[in-house]
């Protein structure tokens, strides 16, 4: 049998971008018996909600991916609501699953939660190093704190959870809305919308400066579930490619992939959010052998490709 053919297992946010490749793999390596529950029954931020989820499917793990989330638009327009949602759906998640006796929970944090200097790369150990980027600190500390709590649990009750740190998420099945989208899916719905309206410029924010890294959302899910089958610790641990490329650069690949040939131009009146990111990716290797397999320019290819045949049935996102 595998690991995963005996398991019953909780995936919030399964119905979502990453959570959705997360349940493909789960049914792939064996695991019949999975759990998805929709925000419409279970509100997770209600504690009574959570109990219920854990009543009704008494599960051998939980695999939180559920989040309130977006680019800096959408964490500068909503501070309070992405801070109390966040830390409300980890911390009653984890309790709820100490009082149940469950047997392992696997969270997800975020890049979000580094400081905004950080050391290039980011190794785990400086996590707690300085204060996060300004635009996107309520959600970032909010996801951080499933680590004290793992850290706490784990210590106190020997609670087996663990936190992993991923970095930008792309790919099929992304959200592409605007207001509320991260930055490739939005990048690529712009371009495309520029090259159809025949713009002879596109204007995007900041000045392009900043780096940023990004995993493939198939990457992701692999990382996820290995880590859910190996990983038996409470230290942070990254998810990433390692891979380092500046916005500007981003920008002009995905025109390529979109076919625009117009002028980007950039409007410095606009955030740039933290000015570098891109990890250290050893521990991910070591602990549970991960090693991300899509390169960037692949992984922006399949992502169009996909935007492209389903622009007329896109996901909703709102907060």
């Amino acid at each position: 049998m595998s690991f995963w053919s005996n398991k019953r297992v909780v995936v919030t946010g399964g119905a979502g971008f990453l959570g959705s490749f997360v349940v493909e793999q789960l049914r792939a390596k064996g695991c019949r018996d999975i759990v998805v529950p929709r925000s419409k029954d279970y509100d997770l931020v209600q504690m009574d909600a959570v109990k219920q989820l854990y009543s009704d499917s008494a599960p051998d793990m939980v695999i939180h991916l559920a989040a309130r989330v977006g680019g800096i638009g959408a964490n500068q327009a909503n501070p309070g609501k992405f801070f109390y949602d966040n830390l409300m759906m980890g911390t009653q998640l984890i309790e709820v699953g100490r009082q149940h006796g469950l047997k392992k929970i696997v969270a997800l944090g975020t890049i979000c939660a580094y400081p905004k200097f950080a050391p290039i790369p980011f190794q785990e150990d400086d996590i707690w190093n300085g204060y996060p980027e300004e635009t996107n600190a309520p959600y970032g500390l909010a996801k951080k704190m499933m680590l004290v709590q793992s850290q706490a649990y784990r210590e106190q009750y020997g609670f087996n959870s663990i936190v992993l740190f991923p970095v930008n998420l792309y790919g099929p099945r992304d959200n592409f809305d605007l207001e509320t989208s991260h930055v490739i899916p939005a990048l690529m719905r712009k371009c495309v919308t520029a090259k159809e309206a025949g713009q002879s410029t596109l204007t995007l924010w900041g000045d392009g400066s900043p780096t940023r890294e990004f995993l493939y959302v198939e990457d992701a899910a692999e990382g996820i579930l290995l880590a859910a089958e190996r990983y038996e610790g409470s230290l942070p641990v990254n998810l990433g490619t390692g891979e380092e490329v500046a916005i500007r650069n981003l920008a002009t690949m995905i025109a390529e992939e979109a076919g625009y040939t117009g002028q980007i131009v950039w409007d410095t009146t606009k955030p740039n959010g933290q000015p570098r990111r891109c990890l250290d990716v050893r521990r991910a290797k070591q602990l549970f052998g991960f090693q991300a397999k899509y390169l960037l320019r692949e992984g922006l290819k399949k992502t169009m490709q996909w935007f492209a045949a389903n622009r007329q049935n896109l996901r909703q996102v709102t907060f």
